[in-house]
């Protein structure tokens, strides 16, 4: 990845478990890094930047307001992401995802294709792609751990997108669903929260499989 941004330095990474972080269309890393202190300590939290240029900030691929896609595109995002996730597994007991808006697209995709490699997923406030190739390929022995927060009335990810991410993680996950009135297309301390007592449960606990 072009840019990587790490909660621990180097020497302080080894062993420990690993939280991968996508930030949102039109964002970048730095979004993911001002989470960082709500997170739990034991985590080393690594923020990737996304490879598309979307004006002054990043994407993962390029999307309308339908939220469609290229899907040539979603993938050649996602095994740069694979790519770089392989260089450093090695360093850590195991390997949780977190994806913010479009970053939850990522994050669920990355675990449809390789659903053995992460101990837990985290979406916030964003979708689950519908993609009749990635359902074809998708196969899980036992339903993984998968958070899910947003506010029920976030004005950024349409209707048809929340139906079919309902459907999507009620058919194939462990789900954790939590909703906050107010919070808009946002992360506020609230759902972090949530998140750290998700991730401790199913990943500091031992609850999660390693990768």
């Amino acid at each position: 990845m072009d840019s990587v941004v790490w909660s621990k330095p180097e020497n302080e990474r080894a062993g420990t478990p690993l939280l991968v972080m996508l930030h949102g269309y039109g964002t970048s890393e730095q979004r993911m890094v001002d989470i960082f202190p709500h997170l739990p300590s034991e985590f080393t939290c690594a923020a990737l930047r996304g490879p598309k240029v979307i004006g002054d900030h990043y994407g993962w691929f390029l999307l309308d307001y339908f939220l469609t896609n290229d899907f040539a595109d979603v993938i050649s995002s996602t095994n740069r992401v694979f790519d770089w996730i392989n260089s450093v597994k090695k360093n850590h007991s195991s390997v949780s995802l977190l994806g913010y808006s479009q970053g939850m697209a990522m994050a669920s995709t990355l675990l449809r294709l390789r659903p053995h490699e992460f101990a837990a997923t985290v979406g916030l406030s964003g979708f689950v792609m519908d993609n009749d190739l990635l359902a074809l390929s998708e196969s899980f022995d036992s339903p993984p751990p998968f958070f899910w927060g947003r506010d029920k009335a976030d004005p950024v990810i349409n209707e048809d997108a929340i139906a079919h991410t309902k459907e999507w993680l009620n058919a194939n996950v462990a789900l954790t669903a939590r909703t906050y009135p107010g919070m808009g297309h946002r992360i506020e301390p609230a759902e972090l929260v949530d998140v750290s007592a998700f991730l401790k449960f199913y990943v500091l606990n031992g609850q999660g499989a390693l990768g």
